[in-house]
């Protein structure tokens, strides 16, 4: 027997039931969120400028945890950095020199704006294969050229080229579009939230690391990123051993790319 329903009641078996998927659906949102909000704040910590100094790289591949060792191309000692940074089992990245927007001292196997295409690829193949171990790309200086979507993309091409390379975007300049280009490439990135060290004393680092914390306790990870200075190094080598009993966990640039996604994933399953 077939059953007839008025259209007022229709309407009504309609709403009851948007009703009901909304009612079931809130608690899902509340309970995503609720996961989100429980999960250990995650910190990320990249050493930049290596290559010139032994010592100090020793200093930074001996730094507790995964530590990131981002080594300039064509530097004296940075063969010997790399193989130490990757014994100790730390991610190895390019720091690839880009042309900022005034700088005194230029580093060797620096890319231009003025730079070709066929050029770049070729300073980009002699920067890379200069150091061992390479598993991701972050640039040094590039407040001009990371303002550049077409170098950008030669770039990204380049990293896209060498299977599994990830890239930071060390955040030189407000208008960076490097994060952007990255993405747009399909290859797996981040960017910088703090500089540690652009001040390089105990109070004004210990500072900049507190800032790194409030923001990872605030966005569930955040990218720091200090230099082989005497004071940096100092403070890590006291500092980090501590971070567990903060309940904040140290973790590889490669694997904040992939919890970053899984948040991102996790805030849109609330909406």
């Amino acid at each position: 027997m077939a059953i007839r329903l008025g259209a007022g009641r229709i309407n009504l078996f309609i709403f009851c039931l948007l009703g009901a998927s909304l009612v079931a659906a809130e608690p899902a949102a509340r309970s995503t969120l609720a996961m989100i909000e429980d999960l250990p704040p995650r910190i990320v910590l990249i050493i930049d400028d290596l290559g010139h100094m032994s010592r100090a790289g020793k200093r930074a591949t001996s730094l507790p945890g995964p530590v990131a060792c981002a080594v300039l191309p064509l530097t004296p000692f940075a063969v010997q950095i790399a193989e130490q940074a990757y014994i100790a089992g730390k991610e190895v990245m390019l720091h690839l020199p880009l042309a900022p927007i005034q700088h005194d001292a230029i580093a060797a196997g620096t890319i231009f704006i003025d730079t070709t295409r066929k050029q770049l690829a070729r300073i980009f193949a002699v920067d890379i294969a200069s150091i061992p171990h390479v598993v991701g790309v972050n640039n040094h200086m590039g407040s001009m050229l990371t303002q550049h979507p077409g170098h950008m993309a030669w770039i990204m091409n380049e990293i896209r080229q060498r299977d599994g390379l990830f890239f930071v975007d060390s955040y030189t300049s407000e208008a960076s579009v490097a994060l952007r280009i990255a993405t747009e490439k399909g290859i797996p990135a981040t960017r910088r939230d703090v500089f540690l060290d652009n001040v390089p004393t105990e109070a004004a680092i210990d500072r900049e690391f507190r800032r790194l914390k409030q923001l990872a306790r605030r966005n569930g990870v955040a990218v720091g990123i200090g230099h082989p200075y005497p004071a940096t190094l100092t403070y890590l080598e006291r500092i980090l051993p501590e971070l567990s009993s903060e309940g904040i966990q140290l973790i590889s640039v490669a694997e904040s790319i992939r919890y970053r996604a899984s948040l991102a994933n996790m805030s849109a399953a609330s909406h």
